[in-house]
């Protein structure tokens, strides 16, 4: 019945842009906190950034340095992860993830209850 769907993911240039989704269904939306996590081949599934239930604090792995930006619509019951400036090193697939929890333990996937299948993201030099 949890669904979480991820879309937007593709083949870009460096320097170019993504939009990724995260359609939400069969739970409430705005009782969960939402993260974004990203797992390239051969790694371990790393933190990308996280938003409160309202979403009105992100929070984001320093790594990001700026360049995505994580907001969600609960309107729609759906995640996006704006993502400018994208680097090879991005290359990964891309998680969207509902947690009970917000602060240092967004960090870590074992705080997330539901998890989406992952929208591959591939960035080309």
């Amino acid at each position: 019945q949890v669904q979480l769907v991820e879309s937007g993911g593709g083949l870009v240039q460096a320097g170019g842009s993504l939009r990724l989704s995260c359609a939400a269904s069969g739970f409430t939306f705005t009782n969960y906190h939402m993260g974004w996590f990203r797992q390239a081949p051969g790694k371990e599934r790393e933190f990308v950034a996280a938003l409160t239930r309202i979403g009105d604090l992100p929070f984001y792995d320093n790594s990001i340095k700026g360049r995505f930006t994580i907001s969600r619509d609960n309107a729609k019951n759906t995640l996006y992860l704006q993502m400018n400036s994208l680097k090879p090193e991005d290359t990964a697939v891309y998680y969207c993830a509902a947690s009970q929890y917000f602060g240092p333990t967004s960090r870590g996937a074992e705080n997330y209850d539901y998890w989406g299948q992952g929208t591959q993201v591939t960035v080309s030099s």
